[in-house]
């Protein structure tokens, strides 16, 4: 089968194409014929070495996490899902590879996909859609009626914790640029905030959460925005995060957290609900041929996607 694999730690100019023998599932496991993946952050920051002293990498290796595509076979004690059936999912954080043809995967890491999304639309949703999710329910102990600040809220993580807040019945403040200020009252924000015009000013309401996908700013710089017990949680467990998030219990109800996706079938199919009843939209941002995955890494560097960057891995399943 074919992949796209770095050979070692570079920039994604380095990733080549490679034919590599198709697996085979082992026990508990799926076959699944990819026919989209997706590109995060997290990819290029492992492959490019920013991340080496915390999790290595090991080569050649195939990167990207999500997927979506169809089941061809089952290994040993596999139950749940069956042969033909419409999945997607994320590969846990130790076991990247979904930019390839073909994926044998724990069958925990799977659920079936919504009848109304496209592969390219649900390939976008496993790794940031529960990562907002696990923000929001888990660290930020969200319940209906509180008020929520997302941070890059036309971002991958951002445009799904949007409408997963909606959806939980929060009151919503997004903040973008300015290009993608429909785009994010599209989502179902309450209220939308330009940041090329309020950059420097706190906000003048208290948030009971605020989530803040960017990390541009300093915790400072939001402190004055949260509410007396709100809770700010980051995706970046950056070293003056830390410190605050081990300080601030001492003298404040204020709480610092960081959340780092754990995925598995419950939140999956939890989010697939969410889009089979019309709450839950993948917005995409660009489609990249398997072939042409550097460019996709590139345009995933900018910072400027809105939404996800879609890969597809077999062509033949997205007809014209």
């Amino acid at each position: 089968m074919k992949t796209m694999q770095f050979k070692a730690y570079s920039g994604a100019g380095q990733l080549v194409m490679a034919e590599v023998p198709t697996p085979q599932p082992g026990p508990g496991q799926v076959l699944i014929e990819v026919a989209a993946s997706a590109v995060n952050p997290i990819d290029w920051k492992l492959h490019s070495g920013m991340l080496r002293w915390v999790k290595p990498v090991r080569f050649p290796s195939t990167p990207c996490f999500d997927f979506a595509g169809e089941v061809k076979a089952l290994g040993p004690q596999t139950s749940g899902i069956k042969p033909g059936e419409r999945v997607f999912g994320m590969l846990p954080m130790q076991a990247y590879g979904s930019a390839a043809e073909y994926l044998a995967v724990n069958a925990a890491y799977v659920a079936a996909m919504p009848d109304n999304l496209s592969f390219q639309e649900a390939a976008g949703l496993p790794l940031a859609g529960m990562t907002a999710l696990q923000a929001l329910r888990d660290q930020g102990r969200l319940v209906a009626n509180r008020r929520v600040l997302v941070v890059g809220a036309s971002g991958g993580v951002g445009h799904y914790a949007v409408q997963i807040a909606k959806a939980m019945g929060a009151q919503v403040t997004g903040i973008c640029s300015t290009r993608n200020i429909d785009l994010v009252r599209s989502l179902g924000a309450d209220e939308v905030i330009d940041y090329t015009r309020n950059e420097a000013s706190p906000l003048d309401e208290p948030f009971d959460l605020i989530f803040d996908t960017v990390m541009n700013q300093a915790f400072s710089h939001w402190r004055p925005s949260l509410a007396q017990d709100g809770v700010y949680v980051s995706l970046l467990p950056q070293l003056g995060l830390i410190l605050h998030s081990l300080t601030l219990p001492l003298y404040s109800r204020q709480r610092v957290r960081f959340t780092f996706v754990k995925p598995n079938r419950e939140d999956l199919a939890y989010l697939g609900g969410l889009a089979q009843s019309g709450q839950l939209r993948t917005v995409i941002d660009s489609v990249y041929p398997l072939t042409e995955l550097p460019a996709a890494f590139l345009q995933g560097q900018t910072g400027r996607a809105r939404g996800k960057i879609i890969v597809a891995v077999n062509a033949y399943h997205h007809p014209a």
